[in-house]
């Protein structure tokens, strides 16, 4: 995070593999936002404007939306990765999946840091902490990217804009994901502490 061009050459040179790295980095950093999560809504909580009291997640509730949400990052990951290595070969670059996923796990780093603003659950610390990390990892994606594949910036800033909209399109899918499970019962039970 300090000397990303450096880092985008080693990882390019010496990718860990796939199974290698979800075991030992993805599915930690995933875990990250995952377990925050968990905890301030069940033991920390939040205040509703205008309200006196705590309002949190059962454990069973925020277990099973955590658990949920750490897979859907998992996959996250790897769609991101797939994506980057599909359109890889538009821009004159082959790398393989390993190197894909990589990328877009160490692109996600700072998003998955944000996830420790979920120990203290407030929509204006979301929103920040948000903000940051994903300007953050835009920057690694537009800056890492031409290194990373070895194309000329002007290639590279058209492939970093299409991996991002595939970003979106990911997130919304996820969002609808969550509304259709919400639906089916899987959605949050409040407790109110006084």
């Amino acid at each position: 995070m300090t000397h990303p061009d450096e880092e985008w050459d080693s990882i390019r040179k010496h990718p860990p593999g796939i199974l290698r790295l979800y075991l030992t980095q993805v599915i930690w950093l995933a875990a990250l936002p995952a377990v925050c999560t968990f905890y301030g809504t069940t033991r920390t909580g939040w205040s509703l404007p205008g309200s006196e009291h705590v309002v949190r997640l059962t454990e069973g509730s925020a277990m099973v939306m955590s658990v949920l949400a750490w897979l859907a990052i998992l996959a996250g990951v790897g769609v991101m990765g797939a994506f980057v290595q599909w359109m890889s070969e538009t821009f004159g670059s082959k790398p393989t999946m390993a190197q894909s996923i990589a990328f877009s796990c160490y692109t996600a780093f700072p998003l998955f840091l944000a996830g420790l603003c979920g120990l203290v659950p407030s929509i204006w610390l979301a929103i920040v902490a948000g903000t940051i990390g994903a300007s953050w990892s835009a920057w690694l994606l537009y800056t890492g990217l031409p290194v990373f594949m070895r194309i000329p910036k002007e290639q590279g800033f058209v492939y970093a804009s299409s991996v991002l909209c595939i970003g979106l399109v990911v997130l919304v899918s996820l969002m609808i994901t969550t509304v259709i499970l919400w639906s089916m019962g899987a959605g949050p039970e409040y407790v109110q502490v006084l």
